[in-house]
């Protein structure tokens, strides 16, 4: 199965880019290819550009206190599990803390480093990092891939309790709906969203389907197309009728 998102505000829209980051981060570190390294490194100035809005820092913590009084309230209700129930609540409290403890803006510390700007400043040139332009930057990556490995875990980890933050919100708000089996005949569906306040929209379908959604909505109305995949190919899936999960998601 394959989840496509959207998300209807600003605030979750950077929630889910930063996901993103974190995500290609992990995958690229992992590798002891320098090429990937490489690509963490770029992946990284990403991470900070994003997290350098302003307010990311105030609305996590705003939404981790409210999200703690939804679910202390919920103590006690024999509907819930309770180890389940405090595990999440001790995830928020430690959250909580070290974004609490975070100095100035969220990636400062890369900013500060005037090695890593530079190459930040060379990266955004089209074919700007051959060995000439940063010959310190060519030898970096030809140290052992577990010395660099290491140099980019260092990097990343001002930026642990802000992904942890990213992970316990995003996980809470996909729990809170439930998918809805639809159907649709012509490669098209509009629904009115009524009293609904989505902050995501969720719609899964099977992974062999070759049929992608462009999604658009806005706090009245849900439209999908549902469009071929591939290069070259934004036909209407017309001719295909087409079952999928749609999933309202609300914190």
């Amino acid at each position: 199965m394959i989840h496509y998102e959207y998300p209807l505000s600003e605030r979750i829209r950077t929630l889910l880019r930063l996901e993103d980051l974190f995500d290609r981060f992990d995958a690229y570190a992992a590798s002891s290819d320098r090429h990937a390294h490489h690509a963490a490194l770029l992946t990284l100035f990403e991470m900070a550009e994003v997290a350098a809005r302003a307010d990311l820092k105030s609305d996590l913590l705003q939404e981790l206190d409210r999200q703690k009084a939804v679910l202390a309230a919920l103590r006690g209700n024999p509907r819930v599990k309770d180890s389940t129930l405090e595990s999440v609540l001790a995830a928020i409290e430690t959250a909580h803390h070290g974004m609490y403890q975070l100095p100035g803006k969220v990636g400062q510390h890369l900013r500060e480093d005037d090695w890593l700007m530079a190459v930040k400043q060379r990266a955004a040139i089209p074919g700007g990092m051959c060995e000439f332009d940063l010959p310190s930057y060519h030898h970096w990556l030809h140290q052992p891939a577990a010395e660099r490995e290491g140099q980019l875990r260092r990097w990343l980890a001002p930026f642990s309790s802000i992904r942890a933050a990213v992970d316990i919100v995003l996980g809470l708000l996909r729990d809170s709906g439930q998918p809805e089996r639809q159907h649709v005949e012509h490669g098209h569906y509009q629904r009115m969203l009524e009293t609904r306040n989505p902050q995501l929209i969720r719609v899964t379908l099977i992974d062999t389907l070759p049929c992608v959604p462009e999604i658009s909505a806005n706090k009245y109305m849900l439209n999908i197309r549902f469009v071929h995949a591939g290069a070259g190919q934004m036909r209407t899936c017309t001719h295909q009728p087409i079952d999928f999960d749609l999933t309202f998601c609300t914190l």
